[in-house]
């Protein structure tokens, strides 16, 4: 009978520094096996099943026991270890259990990073219960989820954040926001998720809140497969039989459309006039077009998803071979009754408090959203080197149907009803082709990666259909807009190649690191606007009824013989179409050393030349651009990292660094784009300037036994140039543009604390609180002078307002708060948490003349999560998910002194409750 055995893995960490020890020996005592590890500080022993203890070594350094380290069939152990440096000549052992030496690995890479990072490794997620990134990461210090995707950290906006994935800069399926999606992420294919929070030269200058650096699995230990299916339902959303939908494609459950909403006609067809002689093309081309223009009610189904991982390794001889496979699957439906969108204004009197709305929207919206990601990998690995290959696709597709009232008294005092259909399709696709080299001695390590990246986001025939309410009916009119069909394309080529060189060697008598390396990053945006628009011919608009599908019936269409009825007209849109690319070639140089015997030194400097080149024209045609360098900015941006080692569990950290914000290509162009179910219209501004910011950062962090710890930060920015989306001006209420303000600051403190109760109980070893604490305080100093905001706040101030001439900065929480109370029975099986999320007042859109400030208000977020395993081998479990038990609304309001505030925004997501089952083969 064959003997049954398992594995045990991990990597071995040099304590003096935050890197891997290469080459230290791995025994088991008492027996003769053993091995090594390898150039990255990796190992795995195969033993029978057992209960061993495991011995690492190194020469010059102290050994350690890990004691109980049980061994099942078919299963891996994994247990990573820090050595530290002995400065004693005889043999020093430092003794440890296995669940200890577990539980404190965790925050082992925190502890010895050069930089202020808050990782998040597989462990930490799976306590809560997260099946991505976005729902996990929020218990990370200082960090936020916007839209329950985006990651803002330290309060600031998308802008100050950069998402990168293993290294490499990633575009989003929002090509202009720096963070990528992270609810795209399914939590078994990542390693760790790093939030970095202070600069150092080897990093992207274009940050300022953190980095967020997406680690996936890239070598498993042994084979493992995995199967999950999860199934949601929120009561206010689900099982609606009044859901707000449209007929689509066939395959809109793929993420993609089949093409029924594609453009019917040749985009550089001529569309003749009515009253032309060569009128004859009119009404085929009218017939070509899609007639549905009105939203149906259908039920809405619940959510639903399934994934698929896989991963193995081979040995190649004496090399090996590793593959990883995951699939994710996510289909959602949203519901929102009764949501309001409003424009609000102040009004002319300075006596009158109360805003009046020149635009208010109700009615109810439905969307349904559908994700699908795949990611493969191949990992090659001999004794000195180890080459990856990665590929990524995310598929997604998201159809929107809206009716509203729409209610205007400023601009134009009239009511109307609107259709509102809209399909947006995104996809991403992601090659990462990497390799790491090493010395015979592991000192000098040369690392490459290249990644290019295709991006598109199409939003396909999306449809605007008005009717304005009268006493005795309906009408369409140019006083409401004629009904509206919009194609938008967008099309990025993102290609980066990075190398970087580290050097180990010895100065003054202990251990440093020289690091350099260079990257060059091209990206390049093709985006065009494609505008028709329904007309009417000796026809009135009141016999449709205020039916939109009537509007292009058969029997209203325009003909030549009858010459009345419906009738397209419009075609391509160059001020709303550009091509434009940026390119960014850096290099870096650092050092790492000790002063003494417990500071340690990180200096460094990175230098980047940016320039942007961009192709359009502006509404009128009187500013033509063709492919004009509209930035060049070759900048330094210096870095310092002191880490104080006052003992082994407490680290004194503080760093300075320069970084900087820069426009992206939609907001640094002349583009105008209108968003039809808003009616809010973004105007590009083509004279932005990047943003600098001077970053300062202190932190006093002390770390216990059992993944326990204390920390406390203080971190300062000044920033130059800021840029905000701000009202382009008094009389253009629903007109946002980007704009430079001339500085501001950031001021804040955080504190972390992660501590179990067994110093209660040794019953109470299990439960664990994690609570953090963000409170910022920010300024910025407004524009002044004639049709600036700082005049144009002091014209329309209402009596007895102060105006001072600075306010909070754009995106800006200023306060922040996390918390979890954990239970972990790992012989149950059993894990069970109320986790808590809620950020402060944060403004959103800047007001200006008659336009109050917008503010996002604090949403309470309680979340209880459950996992229970159904076998003693752990190979399946049932996880139960409860979001938003508090009930809370997502609104922002208008805030103006001295008046009632007033909705900007309005949806109610309800309560949702999830069920997911896992089986690991």
């Amino acid at each position: 009978m064959k003997a049954q055995s398992g594995k045990v893995t991990g990597k071995i960490l040099d304590g003096e520094y935050n890197d891997v020890l290469a080459f230290a020996n791995v025994s088991v005592k008492g027996t003769e096996k053993g091995t090594t590890s390898d150039f990255e500080g990796l190992y795995a022993l195969k033993l029978k099943e057992g209960v061993y203890t495991i011995v690492f070594s190194f020469i010059g350094y102290e050994s350690k026991e890990i004691t109980g380290v049980s061994i099942k069939n078919n299963q891996v152990s994994t247990i990573n270890v820090t050595l530290n440096s002995s400065v004693l000549l005889k043999e020093v052992m430092v003794t440890s259990s296995a669940r200890q030496n577990t539980e404190a690995s965790i925050l082992s890479y925190q502890k010895k990073s050069a930089t202020l990072i808050d990782g998040l490794s597989i462990a930490s997620i799976n306590k809560t219960g997260a099946s991505n990134i976005a729902s996990a990461i929020k218990s990370v210090p200082g960090v936020s989820v916007q839209d329950g995707k985006y990651v803002y950290v330290r309060g600031l906006g998308d802008r100050y954040t950069k998402s990168i994935l293993n290294g490499m800069d990633i575009p989003g399926l929002d090509p202009d926001k720096n963070t990528i999606q992270m609810n795209i992420f399914p939590t078994n294919i990542l390693e760790n998720i790093l939030v970095i929070k202070s600069a150092s030269a080897d990093l992207p200058a274009d940050f300022t809140g953190g980095v967020i650096d997406i680690v996936t699995k890239d070598f498993p230990s042994q084979k493992q497969m995995e199967f999950s299916v999860s199934g949601g339902f929120n009561p206010s959303m689900h099982l609606k039989d009044n859901y707000l939908t449209y007929e689509g494609g066939r395959t809109d459950f793929l993420g993609f459309d089949d093409g029924a909403r594609g453009i019917p006609i040749s985009t550089a067809q001529i569309i003749p006039n009515p009253a032309s002689v060569k009128n004859r093309t009119l009404e085929p081309i009218t017939r070509a077009f899609n007639r549905t223009l009105a939203t149906e009610q259908k039920i809405s189904f619940p959510d639903f998803g399934f994934g698929f991982n896989y991963g193995n390794q081979f040995d190649v001889k004496d090399n090996k071979l590793g593959f990883i496979a995951s699939v994710d699957y996510k289909n959602t439906t949203n519901f929102y009754e009764g949501f309001e969108n409003g424009i609000y204004q102040k009004p002319e009197e300075r006596d009158e408090f109360e805003l009046r709305f020149d635009r208010r929207q109700r009615g109810d919206i439905g969307t349904n959203n559908v994700l699908a990601s795949v990611l493969t990998g191949l990992s090659y690995k001999t004794l000195k080197s180890k080459y990856n290959l990665n590929f990524l696709h995310i598929q997604n597709g998201e159809s929107r149907a809206a009716l509203f009232d729409q209610k205007t008294e400023i601009s134009n005092a009239i009511d109307v009803v609107k259709d509102n259909l809209e399909y947006t399709e995104r996809a991403i696709t992601n090659v990462l082709l990497s390799g790491k080299n090493t010395s015979e001695d592991a000192s000098f390590i040369t690392e490459w990666k290249i990644s290019p990246t295709y991006s598109r986001v199409y939003d396909k025939d999306v449809r605007l259909t008005t009717f304005i309410k009268l006493p005795d009916g309906f009408t369409i009119s140019s006083d409401a807009g004629f009904p509206n069909r919009i194609w938008r394309n967008l099309e990025e080529i993102n290609a980066v190649g990075k190398i970087d060189f580290t050097k180990k060697y010895d100065l003054f008598s202990s251990k440093a690191v020289f690091k350099f390396g260079g990257l060059y990053s091209y990206k390049q945006r093709d985006y065009s606007v494609y505008n028709y628009e329904i007309a009417f011919r000796n026809i009135s608009p009141t016999v449709f009824g205020g039916d939109p599908n009537t509007i292009l019936a058969d029997e209203n269409i325009w003909t030549p013989s009858t010459n009345s009825g419906s009738y397209i007209r419009g075609n391509f849109e160059p001020a709303n179409s550009f091509d434009a690319n940026q390119n960014t070639a850096a290099a870096y140089v650092s050092n790492e050393f000790k002063i003494g015997e417990k500071l340690r030194t990180i200096l460094g400097v990175r230098a980047e030349y940016f320039t942007t080149f961009f192709t359009g024209q502006n509404n009128l045609g009187s500013q033509i651009y063709d492919n004009e360098n509209t930035l060049e900015e070759m900048d330094f941006f210096p870095s310092a990292n002191f880490i104080y080692e006052y003992n082994d569990a407490i680290n004194i950290r503080m760093s300075y660094s320069k970084t900087t914000a820069r426009p992206s290509f939609k907001e640094l162009s002349v583009v105008q784009i209108p968003d039809l179910l808003t009616g809010v219209m973004f105007l590009g501004n083509i004279d932005l300037k990047p943003s600098y910011i001077d970053n300062v950062d202190f932190r006093f962090e002390k770390y216990g036994e059992q993944a326990q710890m204390f920390a406390i930060s203080a971190f300062y920015k000044s920033f130059k140039n800021p840029i905000e989306l701000v009202a382009f001006s008094v009389i253009a209420p629903n007109q946002f543009t980007p704009r430079n303000s001339p500085s501001a600051t950031v001021f804040g403190f955080e504190f972390e604390a992660r501590k179990n109760f067994n110093f209660i109980s040794e019953s109470l070893k299990d439960l664990s609180l994690n609570v953090n604490l963000s409170i910022i305080d920010s300024k910025i100093k407004m524009n002044k002078g004639v049709n600036q905001e700082f005049d144009s706040r002091q014209t329309f101030a209402r009596d007895g307002e102060v105006i001072d001439d600075t306010r909070q900065l754009q995106g800006q929480s200023p306060f922040l708060v996390n918390a979890g109370l954990n239970y972990n029975n790992k012989t149950m099986g059993l894990e069970t948490g109320m986790f808590f999320n809620v950020q402060g007042k944060t403004l959103e859109v800047v007001g200006f003349g008659q336009n109050p400030d917008v503010y996002v208000q604090p949403f309470n977020s309680l979340n209880f999560n459950f996992s229970k395993t159904l076998d003693k081998e752990g190979k399946s479990s049932i996880s139960l998910k409860v979001d938003n038990i508090l009930d809370e609304k997502r609104q922002s309001l208008y805030d103006s002194y001295g008046a009632v505030a007033q909705p900007f925004s309005f949806r109610k997501p309800g309560i949702a409750f999830s069920l997911g089952y896992s089986l690991s083969l």
